[in-house]
């Protein structure tokens, strides 16, 4: 019984020794040059509140036994949306989709620049607000904002897209869609393809576009800083800017534009017939009046014409000419 009681001791002595040689090998931590960490208490007697904040590029530093470390992003973020669906935040095909003046739904693909704000009391309080609750990353995974590369994207996804999606909302719907794509013209004119005199050419149009989307542009990085630090509670993001790359039509317009545009190169292919009968027709009315002035004129063309190899032309009335 006494051997049986030294025995448990010597097993409860080594598990204790693993463990606290694993915990003080856990105690320590350090930071790669592309990452901020937030440590949090985590030891069986102690609270979870943050501890300290470990800052790029750090030395191996000690946070304490069994201490939570949350690793977030230190260097230039970019989220990315698009219909590319290896490039995307989200998983899959992933376009910004919001209405133009005139109701029509227009497709955005756009990419928008940041930095995490690396000040420690930031960290602290975003770390609070953002670090502790989990994303919905896809349609079932639940991940921290700090769970890497998806973690990021599931927090973004859930806390900022909505915003970039509502300021996207507002700049749309200043603007109609031909302002947007000048191909939206042709399906707004009507079926009887006419348009107006007021209309701008093809290079013209293209350029207004730009113009319009490079205005979208600038209104939104005047505005999008404010509206996701006060969304979000903080100012966690720094040096937002938002490229709008560009603006599609959804499929049933487009196919809408494509086949007005098929319509038209059909209509411009039977004027260009018609133009050219109608020279013909002219262009042989005065060949004729020539003739009519002077008749061996046509005789003459008419030898001329005679295709190689004929050697008599007898164009009737006993009459021949051999060449």
């Amino acid at each position: 019984m006494r051997g049986f009681s030294f025995g448990a001791l010597g097993v409860a002595l080594v598990i204790a020794l693993v463990g606290s040689v694993v915990g003080l090998w856990a105690g320590f931590a350090k930071t790669d040059g592309g990452e901020v960490a937030v440590v949090r208490n985590g030891g069986w007697f102690d609270d979870n509140r943050i501890r300290q904040v470990i800052q790029p590029a750090s030395g191996l530093t000690w946070v304490g036994m069994w201490s939570k470390v949350h690793r977030y992003p230190a260097q230039q973020r970019y989220y990315t949306m698009t219909a590319d669906p290896e490039r995307g935040g989200r998983p899959g095909i992933d376009l910004a989709r919001s209405p133009s003046g005139d109701g029509v739904e227009m497709g955005i693909e756009a990419t928008m620049y940041f930095t995490l704000n690396l000040d420690a009391q930031v960290l602290r309080t975003f770390d609070d607000k953002y670090g502790t609750r989990q994303f919905r990353y896809g349609k079932d995974d639940l991940l921290y904002a700090w769970d890497g590369v998806d973690g990021w994207n599931a927090f973004f996804d859930g806390a900022v897209r909505p915003v970039i999606d509502n300021a996207l909302r507002f700049q749309l719907s200043t603007v109609t869609c031909a302002e947007l794509v000048s191909s939206c013209a042709l399906v707004q004119f009507g079926a009887n393809g006419t348009v107006p005199a007021s209309t701008p050419t093809v290079a013209a149009a293209g350029a207004q576009n730009n113009a319009n989307i490079s205005k979208i542009e600038a209104a939104l990085n005047e505005t999008l800083a404010k509206d996701i630090e006060r969304n979000l509670g903080g100012p966690f993001l720094q040096n937002i800017r938002f490229n709008l790359v560009r603006v599609t039509l959804p499929g049933p317009v487009q196919e809408a534009v494509t086949k007005a545009q098929a319509a038209f190169a059909a209509v411009s292919e039977a004027q260009a017939r018609v133009a050219q009968a109608q020279a013909e027709a002219e262009a042989n009315k005065k060949r004729q009046e020539g003739y009519n002035a002077c008749p061996a004129c046509a005789q003459i063309d008419m030898i001329k014409a005679l295709p190689p190899g004929v050697t008599t032309y007898a164009p009737g009335s006993g009459v021949a000419v051999g060449q």
